[in-house]
């Protein structure tokens, strides 16, 4: 099992030194979803909630989210990000509570660490921004399964989650 690279020789945390990586092309895929009430999926895809565009807002966020990572987890480096592309998908027939939406975040960059961090955040903030928007309507609503579907570039290659 590799070692965890953010603890030096001692265990003390640091950041991983990565002058001497080659700069390469990184591609990060992240998901995730926010379950609701049909009532609320409703307000959002007609766009009459309160609050106004719920996704054209969180899309925004999950943006600036992805362009903010490093100052939101400590040992995360400062990346120049060539691409944020969020997507949102509405799911009326979601089985847990009777909606969902899924929101997917794509990251690139050209340099030398990945952006598998930039793509989780720019979800998990897209999705609270929902929730923040639509929280006057529904307190039950509940965020799901953010992961990381696919990363690509560097030393250890492609990797396809579940």
């Amino acid at each position: 099992m590799p070692a965890f690279t953010h603890f030096d020789s001692q265990g003390q945390a640091h950041m991983v030194d990565v002058a001497a990586k080659p700069a390469t092309h990184r591609i990060a895929i992240a998901c995730g979803r926010i379950t609701m009430q049909p009532e609320t999926l409703a307000l959002i895809e007609t766009g009459t909630a309160k609050k106004g565009d719920v996704l054209g807002i969180a899309r925004i966020a999950g943006i600036q989210a992805a362009k903010k990572t490093s100052d939101l987890i400590p040992l995360c480096h400062p990346l120049a990000l060539t691409r944020v592309a969020m997507e949102f998908k509405a799911n009326s027939a979601h089985q847990a509570v009777g909606g969902c939406i899924l929101c997917t975040a794509t990251v690139e960059s050209v340099g030398p660490t990945g952006v598998e961090m930039e793509a989780l955040t720019a979800v998990q903030i897209a999705l609270l921004t929902i929730y923040d928007m639509c929280k006057a309507v529904d307190r039950g609503m509940s965020i799901h399964d953010v992961r990381l579907l696919e990363k690509h570039g560097g030393k250890s290659g492609s990797f396809f989650g579940r």
